[in-house]
């Protein structure tokens, strides 16, 4: 499993690339590293590219993380919002984004780039 941090070219999101399996657990570090590197820039919003990975998180897992995982943890700024780019034909991460927005975290399953930064930039 690797993953890549880095700034959109025009400098208004985060790209997180994360390739290979993951759970909710695995998540929490690249999250962690990429608010820290969005806070260092000025920059809250987040397109989290996952067309290479899958969530093989149970579905406690996958509850555990939203519920209690992700809002424990400082350094992530609640408020962000966050586009998921995904494998059109991948739906490992359907259910992480409804219990994510159950638990009040603004996050949007993207299947194509221009949506997820229409919904990053509010276009």
């Amino acid at each position: 499993m690797g993953y890549s941090i880095k700034l959109s070219e025009k400098k208004e999101y985060v790209i997180l690339v994360i390739e290979g399996d993951f759970t909710g657990k695995d998540m929490l570090k690249y999250i962690l590293e990429a608010h820290a590197f969005g806070h260092k820039k000025k920059v809250d919003n987040y397109l989290v590219d996952v067309t290479k990975a899958k969530n093989v998180d149970s579905v406690l897992g996958n509850y555990e993380f939203a519920y209690t995982d992700i809002q424990s943890i400082p350094g992530v700024n609640p408020r962000s919002k966050v586009a998921s780019l995904i494998n059109p034909e991948d739906h490992s991460h359907d259910f992480i984004e409804t219990v994510l927005i159950n638990a009040g975290m603004p996050i949007k399953l993207c299947r194509d780039l221009e949506t997820a930064e229409k919904y990053l930039l509010g276009k």
